[in-house]
């Protein structure tokens, strides 16, 4: 048995009890024990809203996807020289973060160097990989990954709209890294950190003439499409995606890559896009290793790639779940909300 903040119902808070723990990893999985946890708008939705908008909820639940700690036990066909018994890890999980110890598929964790806090790598799972598969992926922007050899000043231009979200964060340093040149939009008091993270060009995305302002610094640049990020607030989607469109329209590839939800009727007119799906399908394990558990790794651990957003602890132990949830519902900028174990 091991501890677990579980969910018994919609809008109900969060107990902390025993439940039954994870089996041995299974083939290319890793058993952790958990040192900390983030906390996304995801989870605070599931809670709210149930099986109303997520069916596949069958409460008692365990939600929780970012989560960091140390490996307990590897799974069948694991390479031990990228990951053994006593690693720090952060990693991925499907719903079940926010219990003592979780399984993890090799393919969405990577190795943590000493000096990175886990409260620190526990910010960056969901945020680092959604960016890269909307960034690199063939079925998305399909971006020269980092480390390709090409003139950063032939690349390109990329769009992320979003910079101070933790997706949006990791989407402009990861792009930036790749040698792109990276149009990013935040509010003005994050500009800053928007620019620390390699974007060239910050624009307030609530200004009525962001699209113009945006459109005017892109002139006779090659625009390579536009990855759509923001708050979790779906009223504001679709502006979000038609500014996107109206940026990449009749550019080199018109295309926008969503790490939200496609609205009703579509993208809009001129533009193709999809929704960023299918992180944990065994059919991408050689894109995620390659960039996870090879540049990530490597960056973390020379401390080239830095944690954004910053983590706020909000408390220790699983009791301290709810108030991140409910932080978190409350809305937060430029910050991950964590909870250490």
């Amino acid at each position: 048995m091991i501890k677990a903040a579980v969910c018994t119902g919609q809008n109900v808070p969060l107990v902390v009890q025993d439940i039954d723990g994870p089996k041995a990893p299974g083939p290319g999985q890793l058993l952790i024990r958990n040192e900390a946890v983030a906390i996304n708008p995801f989870d605070y939705a599931m809670q709210a809203y149930g099986a109303t908008y997520f069916p596949f909820l069958k409460f008692p639940e365990v939600f929780g996807e970012d989560v960091a700690g140390v490996v307990e036990a590897v799974g069948e066909g694991v390479d031990a020289a990228t990951f053994k018994v006593g690693d720090r890890v952060a990693g991925l999980s499907v719903r079940n973060g926010f219990q003592e110890k979780v399984l993890l598929d090799t393919q969405v964790s990577f190795r943590l160097p000493a000096s990175l806090p886990a409260e620190s790598a526990a910010t960056l799972p969901m945020g680092v990989i959604v960016a890269m598969y909307g960034l690199f992926h063939p079925d998305y922007l399909a971006l020269q990954k980092p480390g390709s050899s090409s003139s950063p000043s032939t690349k390109g231009v990329v769009l992320i709209w979003g910079a101070s979200t933790s997706v949006g964060a990791n989407a402009v340093q990861l792009a930036a890294l790749a040698g792109y040149e990276v149009v990013a939009t935040a509010s003005p008091k994050h500009f800053d950190k928007a620019r620390a993270l390699g974007a060239a060009h910050v624009f307030d995305y609530a200004s009525p003439t962001v699209v113009a302002d945006i459109q005017a610094v892109v002139k006779g640049k090659t625009v390579l499409g536009a990855f759509c990020n923001g708050a979790a607030k779906p009223g504001t989607f679709p502006g979000i995606i038609a500014a996107c469109a109206d940026v990449v329209r009749g550019q080199a590839r018109p295309f926008l890559a969503m790490s939200m939800v496609m609205p009703p009727g579509g993208v809009p007119e001129g533009v193709e896009g999809k929704f960023i799906e299918g992180v944990h399908e065994s059919a991408n394990a050689a894109f995620s290793a390659g960039i996870l558990q090879g540049f990530l790794a490597d960056a973390l651990a020379k401390g080239t790639y830095k944690v954004a957003p910053e983590p706020f602890v909000v408390g220790h132990g699983l009791g301290a779940v709810q108030a991140g949830l409910d932080m978190v519902k409350e809305g937060v900028s430029a910050t991950k909300v964590v909870v250490k174990l």
